[in-house]
């Protein structure tokens, strides 16, 4: 086969890999509420999912996943004819076959076409499924406990995102007009000397080309855009096998699937979702007798939403289970020396307990929790995605959990502020006010507590946090952030404002610098660094709390000696 040739046919193995993705998707969402609510409409939906699979694999050749598809396709047949009754047994052989299905189409990408021995062992049970009276030897027959794994094919791209048509055609017309623009302003300095163009004529004629570069911006951002919906969708069936996992019952409910995220927020936001469904199936959702005892359904409910909030996405996993009981939290809080009094804390305090290392209420350890490392991974994770966790829940009636994510990672707006000749940034969503510092409060050391309309205000001095060296300056400002675990001020010597910053991610030599998350480029070709605020906001509140009398000195920061000094540029970005 000729390079051409190969390269046209693994472009047909990738849309057929695009296509038997979304169709066992497909079914396997229906197959879940087929199983919370019967609908011979849901039945035909499924089968015509299954009969459009083996079409395409039938065209390419891959027999093996036509085969199987054929079996399927029989019990769907007699469900649809009610020579069988839709049950949870059944419900349960075709959502193993969606597995079966998804693990042959993969194998015949890699270039395995054939049935394996698990693969004919839950193909005779979906045959017996179809028979309104099965055979009891072959309807014992245990099945093999797990599918074999397949590598995926290198040569079939993964992770292809399909462009809306009508934004790519803006795209191509707003870069003509950029060009335009370009062409224009490139003749204009060219005549300027002898016009006797002023400056204010060639901002003029800058100012024309702004709006086209943010339209363009706006757009090519949007590119990478995906809405949640297929990453909710995926947990329909996680809840339906864990919940059986633990004799329990439940259903997840979605509402705003449409709501956009860009793709790197997407993929990062996989696994802390994933653990807080695991925790609310554990800790929240009780036994089908307990919630009959307390008056509920004794099928658990959980709802995930999603919904944009001031230049953010929102995510809510909402429970109606048992809720997060207080006093084993300050009972488990006082084991550990988390705290010394945990009854004196605020519920919002105490409730943010859960997310310490190593913090778990669970009387025993499962296969879903009581090691004490999910609620804390959770937190981690959407903090490294400049997030933030928070939680709500009423003992009895169950458990809130917001997550608040950046639509991107790549562009923020961002508050500017120098030390010395540093400059650091801070997204602006965090920025409460700036104030100065008054004269009589003014030290050298690295952090201290102003009042703040009365309320006190632990702050910290960055030139001392990241040891930069020099003297104060002249006139010391604060800027006050706020943050889920508290309020707290940087001191720095210069407020420079707000602006769009493109965060580029830390060379291997500066990651892991305690208190920096990234770097941008400057308006004047510097490096800038992104603050990790969070991290800052928990160190100073934590020092503080616990030795009010003795600030942090740099050594509580242990940065290397120059890693948080942004390296220079000598020249601007290029064209």
């Amino acid at each position: 086969m000729t390079s051409e040739a190969t390269a046209e046919w693994e472009k047909v193995l990738g849309i057929f890999s695009d296509e038997a993705e979304g169709l066992v998707a497909s079914m396997e969402e229906n197959l879940i509420a087929l199983e919370v609510a019967p609908a011979d409409s849901l039945l035909q939906a499924i089968l015509r999912g299954a009969h459009t699979l083996k079409g395409a694999a039938g065209s390419l050749g891959f027999q093996a996943v036509t085969d199987y598809t054929h079996g399927v396709e029989d019990l769907l047949q007699a469900l649809i004819d009610r020579r069988v009754a839709v049950d949870e047994e059944r419900v349960s052989l075709l959502l193993g076959a969606v597995d079966h299905l998804r693990d042959l189409s993969r194998a015949s990408l890699a270039g395995v076409d054939s049935l394996g021995a698990v693969h004919r062992a839950h193909l005779a049970r979906l045959k017996q499924g179809a028979s309104p009276h099965p055979a009891p030897e072959a309807a014992c027959a245990p099945a093999p406990a797990s599918l074999p794994r397949i590598q995926d094919n290198p040569g079939v791209k993964r992770g292809r995102s399909r462009m809306d048509l009508e934004r790519l055609d803006r795209i191509v017309t707003l870069t003509a007009e950029l060009s335009v623009a370009r062409g224009r302003m490139t003749q204009f300095l060219s005549r300027a000397e002898e016009s006797g163009a002023s400056w204010e004529d060639a901002l003029a004629q800058q100012r024309e080309m702004d709006p086209l570069f943010e339209e363009l911006q706006e757009e090519v951002m949007k590119v990478r855009m995906v809405p949640v919906g297929p990453l909710f969708r995926q947990h329909l069936r996680t809840v339906r096998d864990l919940a059986r996992s633990q004799h329990k019952q439940a259903l997840l409910e979605l509402e705003g699937e449409d709501a956009t995220l860009d793709t790197a927020v997407l993929d990062a936001l996989r696994d802390p979702l994933l653990h807080l469904l695991r925790n609310a199936l554990d800790h929240g959702i009780e036994s089908p007798d307990e919630r009959r005892a307390a008056g509920k359904d004794p099928r658990g409910h959980l709802r995930l939403r999603a919904f944009h909030d001031a230049g953010s996405v929102v995510v809510e996993l909402t429970d109606d289970g048992r809720g997060i009981q207080r006093d084993k939290v300050r009972e488990r809080a006082r084991e550990r020396g988390l705290v010394t009094a945990p009854e004196r804390l605020r519920d919002d305090e105490l409730l943010r307990l859960i997310f310490e290392p190593g913090f778990s209420t669970a009387a025993s350890v499962t296969e879903l929790s009581g090691r004490g490392v999910g609620m804390d991974v959770v937190r981690r994770d959407i903090e490294a995605l400049r997030g933030s966790v928070s939680i709500q829940s009423q003992e009895g009636r169950g458990t809130t959990l917001t997550l608040r994510l950046p639509l991107t990672l790549a562009v923020i707006q961002g508050f500017a502020m120098g030390v010395g000749d540093q400059v650091y940034v801070v997204p602006i969503e965090g920025v409460q006010e700036c104030m100065e510092v008054p004269a009589d409060e003014r030290t050298t050391q690295a952090s201290g507590v102003l009042s703040l309309r009365g309320q006190p205000l632990p702050y910290l001095r960055l030139r001392q946090v990241f040891d930069l060296g020099g003297g104060l300056p002249a006139r010391e400002n604060v800027v006050v952030l706020k943050h889920p675990d508290g309020m707290v001020g940087l001191a720095v010597d210069e407020l420079q404002g707000e602006g769009q910053r493109v965060i580029r991610p830390l060379g291997k030599l500066f990651q892991g610098i305690p208190g920096i998350s990234g770097s941008t480029i400057l308006g004047d070709g510097r490096v800038g660094l992104l603050l990790d605020t969070p991290s800052l906001v928990r160190r100073a509140i934590h020092r503080a709390s616990e030795h009010p009398e003795a600030p942090p000195s740099p050594q509580d920061f242990p940065p290397p000696t120059d890693a948080p000094r942004a390296p220079s540029r000598q020249s601007p970005l290029p064209e």
